[in-house]
């Protein structure tokens, strides 16, 4: 069964008091600007609305973020894995657990058929991941930012430049690399579903007591960041993409442009991070981050 959420603005309270209300802050919500109506959507599939989880005061004050229905289906699995000590040996359980539920190494049993005109037979949550830290901007990526955006109502700002109206070109491109990413494959967004609760477990069990992690993100060009606000001392206040690469090191993320930003990042924002399945994507060092506003510290440039 899937659920969708929908919220309606019915309160004549503004919106920043009732983001902060909601995630019952005393801090004063107009030092920060708003989340853009512009950037979210009023459906989404967890349990709070883009204007808040997608606020610079989320930001500060995170709280779970859980999409509807994935806990309740597979809350045995989640619950067979508190003895096990060794991550290794729960990473190995989830794959294991992937593979069961979506039929990965049985890929007739999904329906696949080898005479199909689009035969996507490993078309899978790792093959999206690795397309994704291969090229921000693939086909694999339209995916991902199709699945935040229909998720967490997070509208995506970029993919292969930035997009326009729904009527524009820059959008239907988009859309349609993201329709055929999806074509012919077996419950792709499904998989992210639970690769988020997954990743989402683990962060839990491996920085217990921790809200928050310093990551870093290295871009080209200052400018092509949409600045909301300026804080002064140089921290901002930035409208992110969807869903966004950043790293832990500042090293690795100057090789992708010499301005430098740290972000203190809510884990309830992490999708991927290295080592959450040990062994897979060796190398790679990229988290990935879903969107919104965000306070940002500017290091250089």
């Amino acid at each position: 069964m899937q659920f969708i959420r929908v919220y309606y603005a019915a309160s004549p309270e503004s919106s920043e008091q009732k983001v902060a209300a909601l995630l019952s802050l005393n801090m004063d919500p107009a030092h920060y600007p708003v989340f853009p109506a512009s950037a979210g959507l009023r459906l989404n599939r967890c349990n709070l609305p883009a204007e808040v989880h997608g606020s610079v005061l989320f930001q500060k004050s995170p709280q779970p973020l859980e999409l509807d229905g994935v806990a309740e289906l597979h809350r045995a699995f989640f619950r067979s894995l508190q003895p096990v000590t060794r991550l290794e040996s729960r990473a190995l359980c989830f794959r294991d657990y992937m593979s069961a539920c979506f039929l990965l190494d049985h890929p007739e049993q999904a329906g696949f058929s080898p005479a199909g005109k689009m035969p996507r037979r490993k078309a899978d949550y790792l093959r999206l991941l690795r397309g994704w830290m291969f090229d921000a901007d693939s086909q694999e990526a339209a995916v991902l930012k199709g699945w935040a955006e229909s998720r967490f109502g997070l509208r995506t700002r970029y993919h292969r430049g930035l997009l326009g109206e729904e009527d524009s070109e820059t959008w239907r491109a988009y859309q349609q690399q993201r329709a055929r990413g999806l074509y012919n494959t077996n419950a792709l967004e499904a998989q992210l579903d639970l690769l988020y609760a997954w990743c989402q477990y683990e962060l839990l069990r491996r920085f217990s007591g921790r809200r928050h992690l310093p990551l870093y993100r290295g871009a080209n060009g200052w400018r092509q960041h949409e600045i909301l606000q300026s804080l002064g001392d140089k921290r901002y206040v930035l409208l992110l993409n969807n869903l966004n690469s950043f790293t832990s090191s500042k090293d690795c993320a100057h090789a992708f442009g010499d301005h430098l930003l740290q972000v203190e990042v809510p884990l309830a924002r992490v999708v991927w991070f290295p080592g959450l399945l040990p062994g897979v994507l060796p190398g790679e060092e990229e988290y990935l981050v879903l969107g919104g506003l965000a306070e940002v510290e500017r290091l250089n440039g």
